[in-house]
């Protein structure tokens, strides 16, 4: 398991008080408890950790631990190959 998803399980434990183990990559926010607005709260945490944005129409479109972790890796992916402008 590589280290965004590692902290991906950290964060949703943390949230639903619960043991990382109990979290898997195949784990579906449904299984995991993760309400509307769990989801939200776990969108800013992560924002805020990798500096990115996750857009609303995105957010729904996430099942899995695995959906998550995948979207945090390509939102990274696509930060680090924009080229920044100096004004």
């Amino acid at each position: 398991m590589n280290q965004v998803a590692e902290e991906c399980i950290a964060l949703i434990a943390k949230q639903k008080s619960i043991t990382p183990e109990q979290i898997h990559l195949d784990s579906t926010f449904d299984e995991l408890a993760l309400d509307s607005l769990d989801r939200v709260s776990l969108a800013f945490d992560i924002e805020e950790k990798y500096d990115i944005e996750i857009p609303e129409e995105k957010l729904g479109q996430i099942k899995t631990v695995d959906d998550m972790v995948t979207g945090i890796e390509e939102a990274v992916r696509r930060k680090s190959a924009t080229p920044t402008t100096n004004a």
